[in-house]
C-alpha cells in the first residue's frame, strides 16, 4: 500500500499511487478562503480540503519539488502540486474555488514514502533534504495550471528532466509548451479525504532545517503509520 494507513481514495483513475501518496495542504490558506466564503463550517473542521497533514506555518512559495521531510519515523518527499478540481466547489458548494486556487497558487502539494513509519497529532515536520531549490511548488503549480504563466519550452525541459517530480508531471512536460499550456483548461475529479496514518514506501526511494508547524501537525486517523 501506498499512503496513510486507512486512508481512501475515491477516484482511482486520477488519484492515488506513490507519487500521490500523501496530501498536504496550508492550514495557513484557511483565513483567506474563510474571509473570500464570507464563512464556512467545513472551515472550523481540520482537514477541509481533504489533506491528511494538518499543518501551519509552510506554503507552496517555502516548499520545493523534491524536498524531503522528516515526519515521526516516516521519511516523505515532495512530488507534485495538487491539481484542484470541481470537487472542491461541490464540497463547499460554492463556484469561482478553483479559478482562484489557480490566479493565487494556493493548491497544495503530494508527497510520495520514502521510507515508511509512524506519524501522530503533534509530530513535527522537519525538513531534512533541499530538492529541486529552484522549483517551488508555487512556481511549477503556475506554469502547469496558471494561462497568465505559460512555460517557456526550455521551462518545460528542465521539467521534464527533474528527477524528483511525478512521473506523470515529467511526461506532460515532455509533450512541450503546446500541450502543457493547456494543461490548465482540463480539470479533472478530486481525491477522497482521510485521517492521519502509516506512511507507504516509494518503490524507486532511493542544509538540513526543523520547521515546527504551529503546536501540532495532525495526521489523518490517529497514530495510524505511514505505509
Amino acid at each position: 500500500s501506498f499512503g496513510i494507513g486507512g486512508d481512501m481514495v475515491a477516484d482511482t483513475v486520477h488519484h492515488g499511487g506513490p507519487d500521490m501518496a500523501v496530501h498536504h495542504y496550508p492550514r495557513d490558506h484557511y483565513g483567506g478562503w474563510d474571509a473570500w466564503l464570507g464563512g464556512h463550517d467545513m472551515l472550523e473542521r481540520p482537514a477541509a480540503f481533504g489533506e491528511n497533514i494538518v499543518a501551519q506555518g509552510i506554503s507552496e512559495s517555502d516548499v520545493c519539488i523534491g524536498d524531503r521531510f522528516r515526519l515521526g519515523s516516516a521519511l516523505l518527499e515532495v512530488s507534485q502540486p495538487r491539481k484542484p478540481c470541481w470537487k472542491i466547489e461541490h464540497r463547499f458548494g460554492r463556484k469561482g474555488m478553483v479559478a482562484r486556487i489557480i490566479k493565487q497558487h494556493n493548491c497544495g502539494w503530494y508527497y510520495r514514502v520514502i521510507e515508511e513509519g509512524e506519524a501522530q497529532a503533534g509530530d513535527v515536520l522537519e525538513c531534512v533534504e533541499t530538492g529541486h531549490s529552484e522549483w517551488s511548488v508555487a512556481r511549477l503549480f503556475a506554469k502547469f495550471y496558471d494561462p497568465a504563466h505559460k512555460p517557456t519550452r526550455e521551462e518545460c525541459e528542465q521539467l521534464a528532466a527533474l528527477p524528483r517530480l511525478s512521473d506523470e508531471l515529467r511526461g506532460e512536460a515532455r509533450l512541450a509548451p503546446p500541450a502543457l499550456q493547456r494543461r490548465g483548461q482540463q480539470l479533472d475529479p478530486d481525491v477522497g479525504q482521510a485521517d492521519a496514518g502509516h506512511l507507504a514506501r516509494h518503490p524507486d526511494a532511493g542544509g538540513v532545517e526543523d520547521l515546527r508547524i504551529a503546536d501540532q501537525v495532525a495526521v489523518a486517523h490517529d497514530g495510524a503509520g505511514v505505509g
